[in-house]
């Protein structure tokens, strides 16, 4: 069934968290263009940030306050190790967490990857009004999340409903 809704392209950055990734290599963030600008969304910008809580946190701050940027999609350090410190930076810029994210990306990954999903520590929320998510940092784990979550939710079109319709109530709270 067609939806009666016109698409809505939204403006999404990419940030790649990583200590040794150049652009050129940079699969996952090419996974997460392609797919970007394949479903007709604008990319706002693109960065490569070193696995840096703060370095992180800094850029998602500096996106939120960015009118040009509705989402920010990041991937990398959301495991496990000493290093990956991409979710602690997420919250730290949160205002609301989106809780289900999480569960429905874990769900997804157990029918790829079974109980190694356990590993994978996605999250999103919101602050500013604007979306944020935190995707690992493989390109089968991008793929996973835009095609199964990410491409529906940033669909205007999706029904019952989606991400799009209520990101102009996201910051009603500060005005």
């Amino acid at each position: 069934m067609s939806s009666p809704r016109e698409f809505v392209p939204i403006r999404i950055a990419v940030l790649t968290v990583s200590d040794t990734r150049k652009l050129e290599e940079d699969r996952s963030g090419d996974v997460l263009v392609g797919r970007i600008e394949t479903a007709g969304h604008i990319l706002a910008d693109r960065k490569i940030i070193r696995d840096e809580r703060d370095l992180i946190a800094d850029q998602l701050r500096v996106w939120c306050k960015d009118a040009s940027v509705d989402v920010i999609i990041s991937t990398g350090g959301t495991g496990l190790t000493g290093r990956d410190v991409t979710v602690e930076a997420h919250r730290d810029v949160y205002e609301k967490q989106i809780d289900a994210f999480s569960t429905l990306f874990t769900m997804v990954s157990i029918k790829k990857i079974g109980t190694s999903a356990v590993q994978s520590r996605a999250c999103a929320g919101v602050a500013l009004g604007t979306y944020l998510f935190a995707l690992p940092g493989s390109p089968g784990a991008c793929k996973d999340g835009w095609d199964e979550i990410l491409q529906h939710q940033l669909d205007y079109r999706h029904m019952p409903c989606n991400f799009v319709e209520i990101m102009p109530r996201l910051d009603e709270h500060l005005r």
